[in-house]
């Protein structure tokens, strides 16, 4: 994963793949390949334009192509489902994507191009080798004849209620296989013996399967507390925000609050989510992105600390967008080390007055989590000099970035940290 980010780094500035190869120790044709096999294509526009990739784009003059009720559109140009009707329609591919480095990543061109887009996203790249991988590893390795073979001995003993185990152990010279490889092999349909055959098999209740697996199983990956303390100490003057997750009521069906923390002026943002899952903090951060845009995105967080919780198991949806371009880092505190994110567990205490632990947040909107976290933060602190983290937030970042967020000052007579603020 290490050398992937290094490859979507270097494809970002336009570095060569020879002198790529030379820096990771590889060989020039292993980066091409890696690069061909896991780079991935989109159907995106350039800035202000649609996606068309019609070779007759700039020149096209159809006109009602098709059936839309309510279509405006004087011309069929750059409409998205033109495309799939137009007897013209002929596809562009990008030339340079034919050579080196057969991607879109350093493009400059790329805000203005209309094309399909090949990009090489690391988080991407991991997850289809990961796949690779497991299909190649899959299935059963074993000829035909082999199989009748087996079955020939196996199941006639399997219609007659014996186990495999028991026919695995007392015929080992025959069969040469465990137990556990017939069993393999009937849950596949390779033998005449059906899986109803095994007598004990179709009396057993289906188990109950655990939680699903985290989005991203490697998502610690050169992101956990070392790897932030090491980056801590090359770049000693980065803003760090912390996050976390408050849950109302225990329980399915439940609403929960994903919090941010800016550790400095104490200024912490809540985010109200219908469930407490991956997708719901990924789709937060989209709504963050679009209301403050890159630059101010960036500046604002330049690194994320969080826990180990499923629900930030996905960070590359975090910290790039569908473009492949990064607009933060994600890392993870140790397991069971909370304190490593003291600053944001102290401040859940003022959240706690308001939404006080083991009630539901179900009745609550997110008009109702802005306004609570108007007061709490418009509430002064005795670490801030007796300042407000709205008035440091402020003073360090504008009151429009504050604002955007659904943040706004509260008259210090007006501050209610109590329940009855939202009834």
């Amino acid at each position: 994963m290490s050398e992937r980010k290094s490859i979507e780094r270097a494809l970002g500035a336009s570095v060569s793949f020879k002198s790529l190869a030379a820096s990771l120790s590889r060989c020039k044709a292993t980066i091409s390949r890696e690069v061909l096999r896991n780079s991935t294509f989109r159907k995106t526009g350039g800035f202000g334009t649609a996606f068309n990739d019609c070779a007759n784009r700039n020149s096209c003059k159809e006109q009602a192509l098709c059936d839309k009720e309510g279509c405006r559109r004087l011309s069929c140009r750059g409409c998205k489902l033109c495309f799939a009707v137009c007897s013209s329609y002929k596809k562009e591919v990008c030339a340079k994507l034919k050579e080196a480095p057969y991607v879109c990543n350093g493009c400059e061109r790329r805000r203005k191009c209309t094309l399909e887009k090949a990009v090489y996203n690391a988080a991407e790249a991991e997850r289809n080798a990961m796949r690779i991988l497991r299909e190649s590893r899959g299935g059963i390795n074993v000829d035909p004849e082999e199989i009748k073979r087996l079955s020939a001995a196996v199941s006639p003993l399997i219609k007659q209620g014996q186990s495999p185990w028991h026919i695995a152990n007392t015929q080992k010279d025959l069969l040469m296989v465990s137990d556990k490889t017939l069993y393999s092999y009937i849950a596949a349909n390779l033998f005449e013996a059906s899986v109803t055959d095994l007598l004990r098999k179709v009396k057993m209740k289906p188990r109950r399967t655990k939680p699903g697996p985290k989005v991203e199983r490697a998502c610690r990956i050169g992101r956990d507390y070392r790897d932030f303390l090491l980056l801590m100490e090359k770049f000693p003057d980065t803003g760090v925000v912390q996050m976390d997750t408050v849950i109302g009521k225990k329980g399915g069906g439940e609403k929960c609050l994903l919090t941010i923390h800016f550790p400095v002026s104490r200024f912490m943002l809540a985010f109200l989510r219908d469930a407490n899952t991956a997708r719901s903090v990924t789709e937060a951060f989209d709504g963050i992105k679009r209301a403050l845009g890159h630059d101010r995105f960036e500046e604002l967080f330049p690194l994320i600390l969080t826990d180990n919780g499923s629900e930030f198991s996905n960070p590359s949806a975090i910290e790039t967008d569908e473009d492949g371009l990064v607009w933060t880092r994600v890392f993870y505190c140790d397991p069971n080390c909370a304190y490593q994110k003291g600053s944001i567990e102290a401040n859940h205490r003022l959240l706690r007055m308001i939404f006080p632990k083991g009630e539901s947040l179900n009745a609550f909107s997110q008009k109702d989590v802005d306004l609570a976290m108007s007061h709490i933060n418009s509430y002064a602190r005795k670490s801030l000099g007796g300042l407000s983290p709205f008035n440091v937030f402020a003073r360090m970042h504008g009151n429009k970035s504050a604002k955007s967020l659904g943040i706004k000052p509260i008259a210090i007579h007006e501050i209610n940290l109590t329940p009855s603020l939202l009834k």
